[in-house]
């Protein structure tokens, strides 16, 4: 009697045993399974994790960097105040140059240049609206504009002097070239049409240059730089009728990439 109860009590733990030890093995596995699946969950998306866990920067690097991605505030207010008394001025020039169109148009109708005098008008069009333009941002919020905060990037020379500015400045100065070359193919056109003689420097568009120009990043002595450099090139297309330079197409004359290149030629300084 005392055998068969011990040996139900021996058999029972036998049996206990083997159960814990089938759940260990069955938990080991469950967990060596589940492991690689975390990982590739985890790696499924490498550019999600990049992008939650950007790289530290080390050293100095980080500061120095901040440090340039903005201008001072000094320099800011700087800028700024540069910027309103080249805005006062530049609505100055405007209203000269619009007084003075009237002679040129009046000289071209004596010259019976009917298709100069045209264009003509269509520039003055265009100009009256960015004159109107201009006079409508007598408030303007510049801290808003992200030009007045960030430093210069490039340079360019003009006169034997180099001049700094940043992507926005370029961008306009890049522009004023687009529009000159556009405004000089017509031109060339037009004296072509009235059969007169090749001369881009007696047009007005020519001598004004301003046409796209706001008053705002650059100077304006440099954007007329860079627009008539554009002009000549278009009138030469347009007087010719060729495609040297650039190419009339969708009714708009646009500069040749090479050519544009050689014109801007800015320099890198960051």
């Amino acid at each position: 009697m005392r055998i068969s109860v011990v040996s139900r009590i021996v058999a029972a733990g036998i049996g206990a045993a083997a159960l814990l030890g089938l759940g260990m093995v069955t938990s080991a596995q469950s967990s060596s399974t589940d492991q690689p699946r975390q990982e590739e969950k985890k790696d499924a998306n490498p550019q999600k994790a990049k992008k939650d866990h950007p790289p530290q920067k080390q050293g100095n690097d980080h500061g120095r960097q901040s440090r340039e991605a903005h201008r001072s505030p000094e320099d800011q207010q700087q800028l700024v105040y540069q910027q309103q008394q080249r805005l006062a001025q530049y609505r100055d020039h405007l209203g000269e140059q619009q007084r003075l169109a009237p002679q040129q148009s009046a000289q071209l109708q004596r010259q019976h240049r009917t298709a100069q005098y045209g264009f003509q008008q269509q520039y003055l069009a265009h100009m009256r609206q960015q004159q109107l333009q201009v006079q409508g941002r007598e408030v303007y919020v510049y801290g808003r504009d992200p030009y007045f905060t960030t430093p210069p990037s490039y340079r360019y020379s003009r006169g034997g002097r180099y001049y700094e500015t940043n992507q926005y400045g370029v961008d306009l100065l890049r522009q004023a070239v687009q529009y000159g070359y556009d405004e000089g193919l017509r031109a060339g056109m037009a004296d072509r049409q009235d059969r007169w003689t090749f001369n881009y420097q007696d047009s007005y568009a020519y001598q004004d240059a301003n046409y796209g120009y706001g008053g705002f990043y650059v100077e304006r002595e440099d954007y007329n730089v860079y627009f008539r450099e554009g002009f000549r090139r278009g009138y030469d297309d347009g007087y010719h009728s060729r495609s040297q330079y650039g190419a009339y197409v969708g009714g708009r004359g646009t500069v040749l990439g090479a050519v544009l290149a050689t014109i801007l030629n800015f320099e890198s300084i960051r």
